[in-house]
């Protein structure tokens, strides 16, 4: 069964990563595979037809660049394009080197170069035998190069590579400047300028600059993936990445990509000759501001990490403060808008930008940057709809008092644990509706302004502020909380109960709730571990204590001393939970803390760990009884609308930082079948073997997430 439609159409702004194919690109390549599909390398007439196109993609590929001399090539792409120049250069400086030894051999790229210019010198520096030194030119902090290096380095210099436009921040190189800087020096060096990002966006003027080789890529401009070209000036070195039948006049071997070049050639004839095909850079100027105030609007305290004015009007990056790259990006997509974050966000720690370290930013803006970009193409009903729904994702993060001083939700506290982390290390809230009270255990310097927007937002008497262990940075946390929030830290006055191992404590109370703390000393470090639960007579017995806040006593905890010492307090279904969670486990019981559970009790063929992959309808018609459980945070499920709307049985959502809360109850009831959602399935995954491996028997994942649900059945796949 194919899932319901998505109820509102999705809004692409990552244009740096990829681009739509505009119509007359699909046109012209269905036209080369139907109609003119020859091979541009023979003689008869449906040969000489596909030569003309190829002939005609290269003269509009000479407009565009206003260049009537050096060589245009057709290549796969850009990556294709940068090994090819760089070859070309590496392979002539070492046939320079044998008759010369003198021969200047440092290789320069830029700071904030895409990687794929680095790693190729990096190979063929290697292949080639040269051992050449290979020197990042800094930026400064607007993202342009530092001259002033150039300038000092460039005489020694063999090849410069610097981009035209920069992929990440959108800051374009002052490439006038560099040349100046390069005669200026007296450099010799070869000159390579990725221009991927500004083809159709900037002026380029390759030819007068003096550039001896630009790769493009046709993906980025709405052409097919699979297609690019590289200029090389007229006299640059040149030699051949792929040698074979003589295509391309002998410059690149392999038959021509004939529908990938018609393709790129009708965007590149629509660049040149259709007025109406693109947005002016008044237009898209003006797009640009609207976007910025949009967000700013939506986003208080959000900052831009590169100067406007140096910037493309098609690339937006910024930061928000407290929201890292992934809350962002999960966000804007569950808003309906497809955007970026400037690092990869598949990791279980916090990402960070590259570029952005490179131009020296603060470290929150590297790791919480996100890239909003969009097309020449790009219509003013698309940017007015994408403004509402940044307006509507601003609401949903205010509504989840995740930012906006003077915010109130007073009254609306889910009672129960949340979780927040940071490089794999956790605090924990644990707030109680009733008593409209909260405690706070192991805060973290980098999560204490959030922790204090929760609090305060949602107005909550914060009981106490509590550490497991002597970490600096958790004191230094909890000292500046205990003055932002007039906290305290647990009472010496509190209640006095008794634990089933026969010891006294005292007790915080919390509503119906109780916060014990349990002293350990472990190697002469003072530790406390703190049991939750509800308390009876005077007593707390184990199957009252839900939850423990462990730090990190179970860490190397080798001889199971901690565990046996935790074992008479505890029931088998007590949530360890603790100050460090790098690989996403969430927490532990007894018994998988002991290794009695999990992986050691795999299913037996037949049962849900082996059955067969089912689609949500086969799933819900198998499985009457299951509970669907929406992993993601509130401020996602309610930013925008998914397919789990129209379902006839509505999902329930409990965040994956508030799962541990509701793990105890579902760890009662072992035969309760499970079925964890998320955006793309890894913290549906993440919820799904947390549950397995505390041996839960029912629990499945839909594998992919919301993200395939769109177009595809996401198959619902036992743990």
């Amino acid at each position: 069964m194919s899932l319901p439609a998505q109820s509102w159409p999705e809004l692409y702004f990552d244009a740096n990563a990829t681009t739509p194919v505009m119509p007359a690109a699909i046109k012209a390549a269905r036209r080369a595979m139907e109609s003119n599909f020859g091979n541009p390398s023979s003689t008869h007439s449906t040969g000489l037809r596909a030569g003309a196109l190829l002939d005609a993609a290269h003269a509009s590929a000479r407009a565009v660049l206003g260049t009537d001399k050096g060589k245009i090539i057709f290549t796969s792409g850009a990556t294709e394009g940068i090994q090819t120049a760089v070859l070309s250069a590496l392979y002539t400086l070492r046939e320079r080197r044998a008759l010369d030894p003198a021969t200047p051999d440092l290789l320069l790229y830029g700071a904030t170069d895409h990687k794929a210019v680095p790693t190729t010198l990096q190979h063929w520096n290697q292949v080639l035998g040269l051992g050449c030194e290979i020197v990042a030119i800094p930026v400064a902090a607007d993202g342009r190069h530092d001259l002033t290096f150039l300038s000092v380095h460039a005489a020694r210099a063999a090849l410069v590579c610097t981009m035209a436009v920069n992929n990440e921040s959108g800051v374009i190189s002052d490439l006038r400047a560099i040349r100046r800087t390069l005669d200026a020096s007296g450099s010799r060096a070869l000159w390579l300028v990725d221009s991927v990002q500004a083809l159709g966006k900037i002026e380029l003027p390759l030819e007068a600059l003096g550039v001896d080789y630009a790769p493009f890529s046709g993906h980025k401009l709405y052409a097919p993936k699979g297609i690019g070209m590289l200029y090389v000036r007229d006299g640059a070195p040149f030699v051949p990445l792929l040698a074979g039948g003589g295509q391309e006049t002998g410059q690149r071997g392999g038959t021509e990509n004939m529908p990938g070049i018609a393709a790129l050639g009708a965007v590149l004839d629509a660049l040149h000759n259709d007025p109406d095909a693109f947005r002016s850079g008044a237009e898209l100027h003006r797009f640009n501001r609207q976007l910025a105030a949009a967000l700013m609007a939506a986003f208080p305290g959000l900052v831009f990490n590169a100067p406007a004015e140096l910037t493309v009007s098609t690339t937006l990056n910024f930061s928000v403060p407290g929201m890292s790259s992934r809350e962002m990006m999960n966000l804007f997509d569950a808003a309906g808008m497809r955007v970026s974050s400037g690092s990869a966000c598949n990791s279980s720690k916090t990402t960070r930008s590259f570029v952005l370290d490179a131009m020296g930013l603060e470290s929150w803006r590297s790791q919480s940057a996100i890239r909003m970009s969009f097309g020449p193409s790009v219509t003013s009903e698309e940017i007015d709809e994408a403004c509402l729904r940044i307006a509507g994702a601003g609401r949903a993060l205010r509504d989840a008092c995740l930012f906006g001083e003077g915010t109130s939700h007073a009254g609306q506290i889910p009672s129960g644990l949340l979780q927040m982390k940071f490089d794999g290390a956790c605090s924990w809230i644990y707030a109680d509706a009733a008593s409209a009270s909260c405690v706070i255990v192991d805060p973290l310097p980098e999560l204490a302004e959030r922790i204090a927007q929760s609090v305060q937002c949602r107005e909550l008497r914060v009981a106490a502020i509590l550490t497991t262990d002597q970490r600096p940075q958790v004191a230094q946390a909890r000292n500046w909380l205990l003055e932002k929030l007039r906290a305290s830290t647990l009472p010496e006055a509190a209640v006095k109960i008794r634990l089933a191992d026969g010891s006294s404590s005292a007790a915080l109370p919390l509503g119906a709730s109780v916060v014990v703390p349990v002293p350990f000393s472990e190697g002469g470090e003072a530790r406390r571990v703190y049991l939750l639960g509800e308390v009876g007579n005077r007593h707390m017995w184990p199957a009252a204590i839900r939850h423990v806040f462990v730090g990190d006593l179970l860490e190397g905890d080798a001889d199971g001393a901690a565990l046996a010492r935790l074992t008479p307090l505890l029931s088998p279904h007590t949530l360890l939970l603790p100050a460090h969670d790098a690989q996403a486990a969430i927490a532990d019981t007894l018994a998988s803390a002991s290794g009695q559970t999990g992986s050691a009790a795999a299913p037996a063929a037949g049962e849900n760990g082996q059955e067969t992959a089912q689609d949500i309808d086969t799933f819900l018609k198998t499985h009457p009884a299951a509970i669907i459980v929406d992993v993601r945070e509130t401020y996602e499920a309610n930013a925008g609308h998914s397919w789990l709307d129209q379902l006839s049985r509505r999902a329930i959502n409990i965040p994956l930082t508030q799962i541990a809360e509701h793990i105890p109850s579902w760890l009662d009831d072992e035969q309760q079948p499970l079925l964890f959602v998320c955006r793309t399935g890894i913290r549906s995954a993440q919820a799904g073997h947390c549950m397995r491996r505390l041996g839960h028997s029912k629990v499945w994942h839909m594998d992919g997430g919301l993200a395939l649900a769109r177009d595809t059945a996401a198959p619902c796949v036992g743990i």
